[in-house]
């Protein structure tokens, strides 16, 4: 058996100009100053927590949750305005799908929110778990979302991977004791997932499942 656990921003979907402009929305409301979306590509990764954190100006920290309210505010009716999958991840699915591998997402973005961008980008694809981020669960790099995802799949003999875009991505697998696909077209790039040790390195979509089904 084989399960392909997949992130979610930067992997499955280009996610940054909705964050991005959820994020910005917040700095301007608190008087605050807004960041482009490539300098946002090195803040998300890590949940809407740290984010927020890392949005705000040194002298401006106490104001993460406030920030983070605001972001929620206006990312809970945009977070779909620019997102897209990204070209060859919706085929890459279904030909895990059809050669019998388990599919799961497993993300730090809000669980809610992953979860109906999820259904609406790939409503034809089956996960056996679509996971994000919730008060009772810590965030990645913390293994305990593989860990929920592991207790719902069968009991026999499985590989899984985990597929991702950043350093938290391959911290999570190495957490889980799981191989890592790396993903260079999102949001970190080749240099990051290879320094990080990933155990393959994906340069477009269909690789991701000749990297699976080839063992």
């Amino acid at each position: 058996m084989k399960t392909a656990v997949f992130d979610l921003d930067g992997t499955i979907a280009d996610t940054i100009y909705d964050l991005g402009d959820a994020v910005n929305y917040g700095l301007e409301k608190l008087g605050c100053p807004v960041h482009d979306y490539e300098t946002y590509k090195k803040m998300v990764g890590n949940g809407a927590k740290t984010l927020c954190d890392r949005a705000l100006p040194e002298d401006k920290k106490d104001k993460e949750q406030k920030l983070r309210g605001l972001f929620r505010e206006y990312y809970g009716s945009h977070y779909l305005d620019k997102t897209k999958l990204y070209d060859g991840i919706k085929e890459t699915m279904e030909k895990l799908r059809d050669n019998g591998v388990v599919l799961a997402v497993a993300t730090n973005k809000p669980e809610d929110v992953a979860r109906e961008i999820i259904w609406e980008l790939l409503p034809d694809i089956d996960f056996v778990k679509v996971l994000g981020g919730v008060d009772y669960r810590p965030v990645k790099p913390d293994s305990a979302v593989l860990v929920e995802i592991f207790a719902a799949l069968p009991d026999v003999e499985n590989h899984v991977y985990m597929i991702g875009d950043s350093n938290v991505d391959v911290q999570t697998a190495k957490n889980a004791g799981i191989d890592c696909i790396g993903c260079v077209w999102g949001f970190r790039g080749r240099q990051e997932l290879e320094s990080e040790g990933a155990e393959f390195i994906a340069e477009k979509p269909s690789d991701i499942a000749d990297i699976i089904l080839a063992k």
